[in-house]
């Protein structure tokens, strides 16, 4: 088992709190202001211990001061910040390593995720007695309609291809229980696709749907060539359909082999024979954009195995604030100190 990426021993009992929030940020100097504006009305009216975990990955812009003034204006904000710019999931995996809640939720920071219905979902995991509990976007009309299809399409291929019962309209907001995030942390896997990881541990779960809004401030941090690799990456983590489908497709390529060269003979014998270069080259490509396809998904898997061997670590922490106050006190909130169960 590779080591863990993030090695630093938070002492859980003593200064745990009673949430996390876990906000991966990159580039977000436009949206940040907003975020805060409708965040910390918000958990303050939790009535709970809470900490704002902000996770800034390797911003390049204004961000990192902004966290810092946040920092001192709000008590309860944490900034980690990251080395390098390490992706969505990796900072997302950052967060959950350090997080101190007895519930964590993760939360981007663009606001198409309302910060409003995690109360309600602190609600329902309280109430139903459950690990986790999934944002399911009911409403998606402010996206496009090739990214609903889109998306659709991913999780219902992810369903069919696996045993993973991952929901649809589902991203990366949900509610967890440090049970399921101590599972979480204590997975091995690099290139972790969280929105999958989360459902393949079959922890007791609810959902709780709301309408995703339109991007506050900013551009997207997703583009196609990213959504694409985290397609890719869900798939090949947690699936061999796709090995299975290369080795039909071998198998379907041999079939057809020995057809084409069934009737050659056949021809051959019949003296129906001509010189035929079109034909030639056809097979021959045919032949070869299977195997071609069929050593691409092989080369997913090895590259996966691969990076797994070689054990790097996905994020490196150059700072947490939490290291400046060993005491733990700055998670505490305002209200009175409630155990969520």
């Amino acid at each position: 088992m590779p080591p863990p990426a993030d090695t630093y021993p938070w002492p859980m009992p003593d200064a745990a709190v009673d949430l996390s929030v876990v906000i991966p940020i990159y580039n977000e100097e436009a949206v940040l202001p907003l975020l805060v504006e409708r965040l910390r009305p918000v958990a303050e009216s939790w009535g709970v211990t809470h900490e704002v975990l902000c996770v800034d990955d390797g911003s390049t812009d204004a961000t990192p001061v902004l966290l810092q003034r946040l920092r001192r204006e709000w008590p309860q904000v944490r900034v980690v910040r990251l080395r390098a710019n390490a992706g969505h999931q990796a900072a997302i995996s950052a967060g959950l390593a350090r997080a101190r809640g007895r519930w964590v939720v993760t939360i981007d920071a663009d606001l198409q995720d309302p910060p409003e219905v995690i109360g309600e979902m602190l609600a329902v995991a309280r109430s139903q007695d459950v690990d986790v509990v999934y944002g399911v976007r009911h409403d998606r009309s402010s996206d496009t309609r090739f990214k609903r299809w889109t998306a659709r399409a991913f999780y219902r291929s992810i369903r069919a291809l696996s045993d993973v019962d991952a929901h649809v309209d589902a991203g990366d907001f949900r509610l967890m229980s440090r049970a399921t995030v101590d599972a979480v942390n204590a997975l091995p896997e690099h290139d972790r696709v969280l929105r999958l990881v989360v459902p393949a541990l079959g922890f007791p779960s609810a959902s709780v749907g709301y309408a995703r809004a339109p991007r506050a401030a900013g551009a997207s941090k997703y583009p196609l060539g990213k959504m694409i690799r985290l397609s890719v990456d869900g798939v090949t983590g947690f699936s061999i359909a796709p090995l299975r489908f290369a080795t039909w497709l071998g198998l379907l390529g041999g079939l057809a082999a020995i057809g084409v060269l069934v009737f050659a003979v056949v021809e051959m014998l019949l003296g129906n024979t001509l010189p035929g270069w079109t034909s030639t080259v056809v097979i021959v490509a045919g032949v070869g954009a299977v195997q071609l396809l069929a050593l691409g998904i092989l080369g997913e898997y090895v590259g996966r195995t691969y990076a797994a061997l070689q054990a790097r670590p996905t994020y490196f922490v150059a700072h947490d604030s939490l290291e400046t106050e060993p005491d733990g006190s700055r998670g505490s909130g305002p209200g009175p100190r409630q155990t969520l169960t």
